[in-house]
C-alpha cells in the first residue's frame, strides 16, 4: 500500500490514466449499487422471515442480497484482470501485486467479499437442511455472508480513498459524500449484526448498551475522522436513520401471510424493523466536540469521544425506550405495534416489559463495560481513520 511518500509517482500515473478523470469511475458506482442492494435485501429478508417464514432460497430478498456479491465480484475481477494485462483502467503505479495479478487493493478486498457472499449461499442451504429453518442472525452462514458484505463495503471505501485523498474541488466533495454514504451502509450492516441483542425489550439493560458500544462508535469515529468533514458523523448516522425509517414505513404497505407455524400472531403485511436507534444524537455530539479535541493525543481523543458517545446515547435512548413501549408509539411513525407471527401474547414485548440484568451489581458492571468499550472502540476507530487517510492505492 502506498503512503504519502509515493505521491509523485501516483500523481504522474493519474495524469495518464482514468484516475485523472473529472468523474467518479464506473466501478465505484457499481460497488455502491451492490452494497445498497445488499442492505435493502438484508432488511427485506429479515422482514420476510418475521412475516412469512423461510419458504425458498429464491426469494426476491435473497436475490437482492446476492446481487451485491455478483456485481462486486464481476466488477473487481474485471478491474484486476484489466490492470494485470495492461488496459489502463487504473494507474499501475498505484496498484498492488497479489497471486501474480495486479490491481488496486480495494478490488482484491471486494473480490474476496464477493466470493465469501456467494459461498455463504449453498452453506446457508445446507445449514437449514441440517438444523432446521431458523431465523437467527448470528449463524455461521449468516456471519460469513455479513463478513462478505463488510469486505465489499471496505473495498468500496479503499477504491474511493485512493481518489478522494488526491481529488480537489467539486470532485473532492463528491468523493467525500460517497465515502460517508458508504460509512452509513457499514453502520446499517453493523446494526444487522447486533440486531438480536438490540430489541427494545433490552433497552433498559446494561447488556444492550455494552453491545452498541462494541459495534457503533468504531464506525462513526473511523469514517468521520477519515473524511474530515465538519458534520461527517452526523451524515453517517443520518444515512442509517433515513434507511431504517424507510424500511419501517414502506415494508408494511405490502401484504404478507405466515407460511410456517406455529402462528402466534397472524400478520397481514410485512413486519418492518423497529424504529431506528438514536445514534444520530450521539453522532451530532461527536461532531460538536471534535474541533476542541482534534489536537489532543489519540488516547485523550478516544476517552472524550467514547464518554461523549455513550453518555449522550444513554441519555436519549433510555427514556425513548419508555416511549416505544407505550401505546403512544403504536402508530405508523414509530411502529411499536408491529410483531412477527411467532410472537405470543405473553411475550415481554407484547406486555411492554423490559428485560435487564438480575441484580443491580450486574447492571452497573455492564454499564461500566459499555463506557469502557465505547472508549476502546473509539480508539480503534481513530487508528482505522489514520490508516485510511494514508491510502493512495
Amino acid at each position: 500500500m502506498a503512503t504519502r511518500a509515493d505521491a509523485l509517482p501516483f500523481a504522474a500515473a493519474q495524469d495518464r490514466s482514468v484516475a485523472s478523470t473529472a468523474a467518479v469511475p464506473w466501478f465505484i458506482w457499481i460497488n455502491l449499487i451492490g452494497v445498497t442492494s445488499a442492505i435493502i435485501g438484508g432488511q427485506w429478508d429479515i422482514s420476510w422471515h418475521r412475516s412469512i417464514g423461510r419458504d425458498t432460497f429464491w426469494t426476491p430478498a435473497h436475490l437482492a442480497i446476492y446481487l451485491c456479491g455478483i456485481l462486486a465480484g464481476v466488477s473487481s475481477a474485471y478491474l484486476i484482470l484489466a490492470t494485470t494485462f495492461g488496459k489502463s483502467l487504473y494507474p499501475r503505479e498505484a496498484t498492488v501485486r497479489m497471486w501474480g495479478f495486479r490491481g488496486p487493493l480495494g478490488a482484491f478486498v471486494t473480490a474476496w467479499g464477493g466470493v465469501a457472499m456467494l459461498t455463504s449461499a449453498p452453506f446457508d442451504e445446507w445449514w437449514h437442511a441440517a438444523y432446521g429453518l431458523d431465523v437467527k442472525i448470528v449463524s455461521p452462514p449468516h456471519v460469513l455472508l455479513i463478513m462478505g458484505v463488510l469486505a465489499i463495503q471496505t473495498g468500496a471505501l479503499l477504491l474511493m480513498l485512493g481518489y478522494m485523498n488526491r481529488a480537489e474541488g467539486k470532485l473532492k466533495r463528491a468523493y467525500d459524500y460517497l465515502f460517508l454514504y458508504t460509512g452509513g451502509m457499514i453502520l446499517l450492516l453493523m446494526s444487522v449484526l447486533i440486531l438480536e441483542f438490540t430489541n427494545r425489550v433490552y433497552m433498559h439493560s446494561g447488556f444492550y448498551y455494552r453491545t452498541v458500544a462494541l459495534a457503533i462508535p468504531v464506525v462513526l469515529v473511523a469514517v468521520a475522522r477519515a473524511s474530515g468533514r465538519r458534520w461527517a458523523a452526523t451524515i453517517v448516522a443520518g444515512v442509517y436513520t433515513i434507511f431504517m425509517l424507510g424500511f419501517e414505513w414502506i415494508l408494511p404497505l405490502f401484504p404478507a401471510e405466515a407460511k410456517l407455524g406455529p402462528v402466534m400472531n397472524p400478520v397481514t403485511h410485512f413486519v418492518p424493523p423497529q424504529f431506528p436507534q438514536l445514534y444520530l444524537f450521539a453522532a451530532l455530539a461527536l461532531d460538536l466536540i471534535w474541533p476542541s479535541i482534534a489536537k489532543r493525543g489519540k488516547w485523550m481523543q478516544a476517552l472524550v469521544a467514547g464518554l461523549t458517545f455513550m453518555t449522550v446515547f444513554l441519555a436519549v435512548q433510555w427514556p425513548f425506550a419508555d416511549f416505544l413501549m407505550s401505546d403512544a408509539a403504536k402508530n405508523w411513525v414509530f411502529g411499536s405495534q408491529y410483531q412477527d407471527y411467532a410472537t405470543g401474547p405473553n411475550s415481554a414485548i407484547v406486555r411492554g416489559l423490559f428485560i435487564s440484568e438480575r441484580t443491580m451489581r450486574e447492571f452497573q458492571t455492564s454499564i461500566g463495560l459499555a463506557f469502557l468499550f465505547s472508549i476502546l472502540m473509539s480508539r480503534a476507530g481513530l487508528a482505522w481513520s489514520d490508516w485510511m487517510r494514508r491510502v493512495q492505492r
